[in-house]
């Protein structure tokens, strides 16, 4: 009996080195702070916390760039193609019919071939010259194009439209159908629209990322966001580029949890209480209620906002942060509604402090064993 009593002893007193899924609640709490270093911000989660992480909205289309509906009337840009039709009030004039038309009454009009705008911006019309029409609209080329006739034409008038307008497309790649270059009508289209356009997407709508560049910047928002919410259906811009990019959403769950796994949203988003769910809730046997952490990287602002005191290095540009969850209040249950898992999220469920206890327990009864084993077998001589 005094060598088991001092086996239960050596077990108890080596509880941290017996195999564990992951760190107890307690270590979990104490490692946050190395000496006077912070390693990550520890939060519980509380409303002050929902409050937070609910105005730190991601980017979005309509915050980025605005909803602002494309000029009515678009400019003519190199590589355009374009056609010219001059006409003349009566015949005999520079594009009348061959002499014996001359008599004739009524007006006379000539289609100038199709062209494409030169690297110079230019185009040729005969008798005018070189005419510059980059960056123009097709009423100020008509109006530059009468300009130069006047005087030798009779009356001059001219229309001028452009059928193959590349300067006033947008492209659209990935995970279309149709990658291609979407020509743009003055009346405007929205992302939607021109994704249509290419023939739509391939993939789920909740896998699915819509990337905008335009003028230098790129943001990208889900596809989800974009089709519920009309703000996010901005209008399309002359020289945008709209990637669909397919980009499965999961989150990683460790220690005691139905299922250790990386688990897919299989959704356009999931709140914390839905991935615990997804991730078989908690072991019964096993499981610490309070000790229920999401792991993430913030943005250094929102980091600021959980704690002013972390110490900050000027090349951060993300901070680890621990979220703490109290299941065994109830109050928990609805604050895990509020919090939305982001993509790569962690999720780990601490162990109970009483079943390091029970590990040793089982310890003991199987070193114990072979010593009640020996005793009997000395008692029955």
């Amino acid at each position: 009996m005094l060598a088991a009593g001092g086996l239960l002893a050596a077990l108890l007193a080596g509880c941290s080195t017996l195999p564990s899924a992951g760190p107890t609640t307690a270590e979990v709490t104490s490692s946050a702070q190395d000496g006077d270093a912070v390693r990550y911000i520890l939060r519980d989660v509380d409303e002050s916390i929902v409050s937070i992480l609910s105005s730190s909205r991601n980017r979005s289309f309509a915050g980025s760039f605005g909803d602002h509906r494309p000029p009515p009337h678009q400019r003519i840009g190199i590589g355009d193609s374009v056609n010219v039709t001059v006409w003349e009030a009566a015949a005999g004039g520079l594009f009348s019919s061959p002499a014996m038309d001359r008599n004739s009454t009524g007006a006379r009009s000539a289609v100038i071939p199709e062209q494409i705008v030169a690297k110079d911006g230019s185009i040729t019309v005969p008798y005018a010259g070189r005419i510059r029409v980059a960056g123009l609209t097709t009423p100020e080329v008509e109006k530059r194009i009468v300009s130069q006739l006047t005087g030798k034409a009779i009356e001059p008038q001219a229309l001028v439209t452009v059928p193959q307008g590349l300067s006033n497309s947008a492209t659209v790649l990935g995970e279309v159908t149709n990658g291609a270059r979407v020509p743009l009508s003055v009346r405007g289209e929205r992302i939607m629209d021109v994704v249509a356009m290419a023939g739509g997407v391939r993939a789920p709508t909740y896998e699915t990322f819509i990337s905008l560049q335009r003028g230098g910047r790129t943001v990208a928002v889900p596809m989800q966001r974009v089709v519920s919410d009309a703000r996010e259906n901005i209008y399309v811009h002359p020289k945008d580029v709209i990637t669909v990019v397919r980009d499965p959403q999961t989150f990683s769950v460790f220690g005691a949890a139905g299922r250790n796994a990386v688990v897919p949203f299989e959704a356009a988003g999931i709140t914390l209480e839905k991935a615990v769910a997804k991730a078989g809730g908690l072991l019964d046997n096993r499981s610490d209620p309070y000790g229920v952490f999401l792991l993430r990287f913030e943005s250094v602002d929102v980091a600021r906002q959980l704690d002013s005191s972390f110490s900050f290095a000027a090349s951060d540009t993300r901070v680890p942060v621990v979220y703490r969850l109290n299941l065994r209040d109830p109050r928990g249950y609805f604050l895990a509604q509020t919090i939305h898992v982001r993509n790569n999220d962690m999720l780990y469920i601490a162990n109970a402090p009483l079943n390091e206890v029970q590990k040793v327990l089982q310890l003991f009864v199987t070193a114990a064993q072979p010593v009640a084993s020996a005793a009997t077998i000395a008692s029955g001589f």
